[in-house]
């Protein structure tokens, strides 16, 4: 299999495909922001967490789709993916360990 036909095996998404994904990211950062400006939200106990996944959701989009890890080799995800799981457990362990999340 020759170079060029790995490649039209995997095609890239659409241009419109990426204007999906960029207002996808768009309307998770105005939900961010808009949570910020709510004092009772803020004060709540959710708060930090919701944060937190509205920012990882965005995190896999952007490398899913811009970075182009979805049309990657097995490999290449493992690599990324694997390290990315520790560095999570990580810091979730680090936010329970100094009391930003409740139980």
């Amino acid at each position: 299999m020759s170079h060029d036909s790995k490649h039209a095996a995997h095609a890239h998404p659409s241009g419109a495909t990426y204007l999906k994904v960029a207002a996808i990211l768009t309307i998770i950062t105005v939900i961010e922001v808009w949570a910020y400006y709510i004092p009772a939200l803020v004060a709540s106990p959710l708060f930090n967490p919701s944060l937190i996944i509205m920012s990882a959701l965005k995190f896999a989009i952007v490398v899913l789709f811009y970075m182009h890890l979805k049309y990657d080799h097995k490999l290449f995800k493992a690599l990324f993916t694997g390290p990315l799981i520790i560095a999570m457990g990580t810091i979730t362990a680090l936010l329970f360990l100094f009391g930003k999340v409740a139980l």
